[in-house]
């Protein structure tokens, strides 16, 4: 399908053609391999699927410190999710700031968005002022809301030795979690009905790669 409304993945291609002239073949390969590791769990067929129950959950905003209960998300309209790796991914940060251009569009439908994360409230507390986010940023500690969509996995050692290197402390960002420490969501998206129903879902294994919002909107906007 093409978009002609958002060019979301072209910008992700720029930052991945961008770090390809940048970083040595050998620390990228690093990041490919571990990628298609991922892939090979098998992580994507286990994602919830459209037609399916939402979980329900309570988790604290960055920014106002309160426990946002999804079904007082739901009772007001549609709610887009998105979970995401951490303010430190490039990716993650150029979709959610694309969301925020979008947001007024998404409220017009009566539609919500929220952005959870395995970061602590501080770090998503960054991220809201940073880039300047509107919508809930929501703490996941240990990535367990994520785990009930399907989407978390635990980093391995290869990938975490890796992190490490470039400096980007997972245990810190995430105030340690003891055993859930390195825990993170594969980037995905999900569209949920007020009755709970899953209208959209996807998500990816190669966190270089997100929908477009247009095709997310047009879940939104088939069940108005």
């Amino acid at each position: 399908m093409q978009h002609t409304d958002s060019n979301l993945q072209a910008q992700l291609d720029a930052i991945t053609t961008s770090t390809r002239g940048l970083v040595q073949p050998e620390r990228l390969a690093i990041t490919d391999d571990a990628v298609q590791e991922l892939l090979a769990t098998g992580i994507e067929s286990r994602v919830l699927p459209v037609g399916a129950t939402a979980p329900s959950f309570t988790l604290q905003d960055a920014l106002t410190r309160k426990s946002v209960a999804s079904s007082d998300l739901l009772a007001l309209g549609s709610l887009v999710i998105k979970f995401f790796r951490g303010r430190w991914c490039p990716y993650c940060m150029t979709e959610l700031e694309a969301w925020q251009g979008l947001y007024p569009t998404l409220r017009e439908r009566g539609a919500l968005l929220v952005a959870i994360s395995p970061q602590m409230q501080r770090q998503n507390d960054f991220t809201v002022q940073q880039h300047q986010l509107s919508f809930p940023v929501l703490s996941d500690p240990g990535a367990r809301v994520a785990a009930a969509f399907g989407t978390a996995y635990t980093v391995p050692d290869k990938m975490r030795a890796h992190y490490r290197s470039i400096l980007i402390n997972i245990p810190f960002i995430h105030g340690d979690q003891g055993s859930d420490t390195w825990r993170l969501p594969v980037p995905a998206t999900f569209v949920v009905a007020r009755d709970s129903t899953i209208l959209f879902s996807e998500a990816h294994a190669d966190h270089r790669v997100r929908p477009e919002p247009q095709d997310v909107l047009a879940a939104i906007q088939s069940r108005i």
